[in-house]
C-alpha cells in the first residue's frame, strides 16, 4: 500500500530575521504550492531468511531532478549508508527517513516493533515531487520564446524538470544548486517525507479529515520534521517554515533552541532511538496562533529571476552585521519589531471590519482591486455619504484609516529592512 503525504510552502510576511530570537513573533502564510512524498514497499514480499538481516534497502527517487539513489538502512543503529548516488546527496530526506523510523522504534512496544521490523524488511521506496512554484523556470520559458507571465508558467507540465544554477553562480552569491523561489522547499519536503513515513509505519494516522485529526499526530510530525530539518541544515533555525508546513498559516514564536541542542551534540555519539526519545520528551515551548489574511485579499508573489539564495549564509551575514554595529542593529531591530506588531494589528483590524461590516468592506476592496497601486490610497478617501449608504459611512472611514496605516507600516518595514541589508556607506 502506498502512502501519499503533502506539505505546503511558506511566506514570512513579518518577522524576517527577528523571528530567530524569542519572544519576537512572525506571521507566516502557507502557500498553495505543496511538496509531495510517496512511500511504498520496495519489495512485495519478505524473504524467509530476511529476519536475520541487519539491513534493509531504501530507494529515493526525485523525477524532477532525474535522480535515483539507493541506501542501506541499519535496523540496529538506524543509520543510512549510500550504495549508489546519481548525484549529490539529499540530507533532508536522509535525516527524515532516519528520524521517522527511529520515532517508530522509540514509541512502539515489543509486538509493534516486530511488525515494524517485518514491514521495514520489505524496503522503503520513496518518491518526492515539488510543485513548479518552488522552482525557477525562467530559463525554460525564455528558451521557448514565451513571455515571462503567469500564463506561460502555468503552461508547463506539473512537476516539470528543475533548472540548476550555473556553476559559476555558486561562489560569492552562495546560491543553492537548484534555482529556487524561496517558498521553503526543504522544510516542505522534509515535512512531507516525515508525515508519509510516520503514517506508513503506523506511528500516526493522517488519513482522516483535518477536523478529525488528533493534535498529537500533527505534533509528532512537527517534532520529528523540525529535528530532521535542523540536523540536515547543520543549525537550529527558528522553525517557522516547518511549523507552517505542518499546521498552516499562523502567528509564530520560535521554540527554545535547547530542546534540540542536546540532540545536535549527541547525534554522533548517542543511539538515535535515545536521541528521538529525548526530543519527544523535550519542552517544546513554541507558540502558534491561527492567522489568515483579511477576506478577499490574496498574496501574489513574483520571481526576481536570481535563482535563489542560501538561507544559512544570509542569516550569517546579518549576524555578522549585528556584531559589527550592536547599537545600530538594536535600533533597527526595535523599529522593525514595532512595525511588525503594528502591521499585525492592522491586518487583524481589517478582518474584524470585514466580519462586522461585510458589505462596506467588500465594496471598498472591489473598488481598490480595479485601481493601480498608486491610486489605491487616494481612492480610499474618495467615498462620500452620497455615494454609499449612511449606515456604512463610519465603517468605511475607519477602514480607510486602517488601510492607510497598513500601507504606511508596510512602507516602514520595507524601508527599515532595506537599511538593514544595505546600510548607508
Amino acid at each position: 500500500m502506498a502512502v501519499v503525504a503533502s506539505a505546503p510552502g511558506k511566506v514570512l510576511i513579518t518577522g524576517g530575521y527577528l523571528i530567530l530570537e524569542r519572544p519576537n513573533a512572525g506571521i507566516v502564510l502557507s502557500t498553495n504550492a505543496r511538496f509531495y512524498a510517496i512511500v511504498k514497499p520496495l519489495y512485495e514480499q519478505v524473504k524467509p531468511d530476511s529476519w536475520s538481516w541487519g539491513w534493509t534497502d531504501v530507494k529515493l527517487t526525485s523525477p524532477q531532478l532525474l535522480r535515483e539513489s539507493m541506501y542501506k538502512l541499519s535496523l540496529k543503529n538506524l543509520t543510512l549508508q549510500a550504495v549508489s548516488l546519481s548525484e549529490s546527496r539529499n540530507p533532508f530526506v536522509e535525516y527524515a527517513v532516519q528520524y521517522a523510523v527511529a520515532a517508530a522504534y522509540a514509541i512502539f512496544d515489543k509486538n509493534k516493533k516486530d511488525a515494524l521490523h517485518k514491514l521495514l524488511l520489505q524496503g522503503l521506496d520513496i518518491t518526492i515531487l515539488g510543485c513548479n512554484d518552488f522552482y525557477s523556470y525562467r530559463n525554460q520559458i525564455e528558451a521557448r520564446g514565451l513571455p515571462l507571465t503567469p500564463e506561460a508558467l502555468a503552461a508547463l507540465p506539473p512537476f516539470a524538470s528543475i533548472t540548476f544554477n550555473a556553476d559559476e553562480s555558486n561562489g560569492g552569491n552562495c546560491k543553492p544548486e537548484v534555482a529556487k523561489t524561496g517558498l521553503g522547499s526543504s522544510a516542505a519536503m522534509t515535512t512531507a517525507v516525515v508525515a508519509a513515513l510516520l503514517h506508513y509505519l503506523g506511528v500516526v494516522n493522517l488519513s482522516s479529515s483535518i477536523d478529525q485529526q488528533h493534535d498529537g499526530d500533527l505534533d509528532m510530525v512537527h517534532m520529528i520534521a523540525q529535528s530532521a530539518h535542523c540536523i540536515a541544515q547543520g543549525k537550529i533555525g527558528s522553525g517557522f517554515d516547518v511549523s507552517s508546513a505542518v499546521y498552516g498559516s499562523q502567528r509564530y514564536v520560535r521554540f527554545s533552541p535547547e530542546v534540540l541542542s542536546s540532540a545536535q551534540v549527541a547525534v554522533k555519539e548517542t543511539p538515535l532511538q535515545e536521541v528521538i526519545t529525548g526530543i519527544l520528551k523535550g519542552k517544546w515551548d513554541h507558540e502558534r496562533a491561527m492567522f489568515s489574511l483579511p477576506p478577499l485579499m490574496t498574496l501574489l508573489l513574483g520571481e526576481p529571476g536570481t535563482g535563489g539564495s542560501s538561507t544559512p549564509s544570509m542569516v550569517g551575514a546579518v549576524k555578522k552585521w549585528q556584531k559589527s554595529d550592536p547599537q545600530k542593529s538594536q535600533e533597527t531591530w526595535k523599529k522593525l519589531s514595532e512595525s511588525n506588531s503594528a502591521l499585525e494589528t492592522q491586518l487583524n483590524m481589517l478582518s474584524k471590519l470585514a466580519e462586522e461590516h461585510w458589505n462596506a468592506y467588500k465594496q471598498v476592496i472591489e473598488s481598490c482591486s480595479k485601481l493601480k497601486s498608486e491610486k489605491v490610497l487616494l481612492n480610499l478617501f474618495s467615498y462620500t455619504s452620497q455615494e454609499i449608504h449612511i449606515y456604512e459611512y463610519n465603517c468605511l472611514v475607519i477602514f480607510g484609516q486602517c488601510a492607510l496605516c497598513l500601507f504606511y507600516f508596510l512602507f516602514c518595514s520595507i524601508a527599515s529592512f532595506q537599511h538593514l541589508i544595505f546600510p548607508a556607506s
